[in-house]
């Protein structure tokens, strides 16, 4: 029997690979993806995956084809390569409801915002920052595919001891900052968090990484009945990867 080629894209990364070590391969800032075959919907279709909330990152370990660990990737470029994986599956119109109307709109038009070098230290991931309310001198890092699932197993855990608690925000904070005025012991920056971080700081902070982490722009306009709504948030609806649902 004929070998099959699967027909591969070259998807480029927001970060442009700045944020990781030169030894690892996600360092080139592009990943080789395949096109969805009846095994990605297979995965897709898995209830057990769907359960357990881990059908995404199976879907995005098949298609992904690069010598890479999809682990060590950041937020930002895992969805790119998830936009793309939609794009390279069912194609580019993506269609859903927004505010009661019918909208569709192409997702190879959405903006990636690429990496902004300037605050970068030693070209590894990590920032420089000053909280502006303290004057405190931070660094922080942008988050992996790693890192949020380690915060999410911690805020679990921390749900389990105390089931009216809710440490989502501060322990984010905790994985995000890399040191505090120099300081970089994971108990140090604990307890600042903890103790010494103004709300309005913590604020600043998010609004910061927000404004400049890459990404994809999940945004399109809105034309509606009282005009035009720019920057609207793209739902993510079971339509973006089941659009037969």
């Amino acid at each position: 029997m004929s070998e099959f080629k699967f027909p591969t894209e070259t998807i480029e990364l927001p970060s442009r690979g700045l944020v990781y070590p030169k030894d690892n391969p996600l360092s080139e800032g592009k990943v080789e993806m395949k096109y969805m075959t009846a095994k990605e919907e297979d995965i897709l279709t898995n209830q057990n995956y769907i359960k357990q909330g881990i059908v995404i990152d199976k879907l995005l370990k098949s298609l992904v084809i690069s010598k890479v660990n999809y682990d060590d990737m950041i937020v930002g470029d895992r969805n790119a390569i998830l936009v793309a994986a939609r794009i390279l599956g069912y194609g580019k119109d993506y269609d859903f409801i927004y505010k009661g109307d019918n909208v569709s709109i192409d997702l190879t038009e959405l903006e990636t915002k690429f990496l902004k070098e300037g605050d970068m230290i030693e070209g590894k991931n990590e920032f420089a920052y000053t909280l502006p309310h303290t004057n405190t001198a931070i660094t922080y890092k942008i988050l992996t595919n790693r890192d949020e699932k380690n915060i999410e197993s911690e805020v679990k855990g921390l749900k389990k001891l105390d089931k009216q608690s809710s440490p989502d925000m501060s322990t984010r904070l905790k994985y995000i900052i890399q040191s505090v005025n120099g300081e970089t012991e994971n108990k140090t920056i604990r307890d600042f968090v903890d103790n010494y971080m103004l709300a309005r700081d913590s604020r600043s902070l998010r609004e910061h990484i927000r404004e400049n982490q890459p990404d994809i722009q999940m945004k399109f306009d809105y034309m509606g009945e009282n005009g035009v709504e720019e920057g609207a948030v793209v739902p993510m609806t079971a339509g973006f990867l089941w659009p037969d649902s």
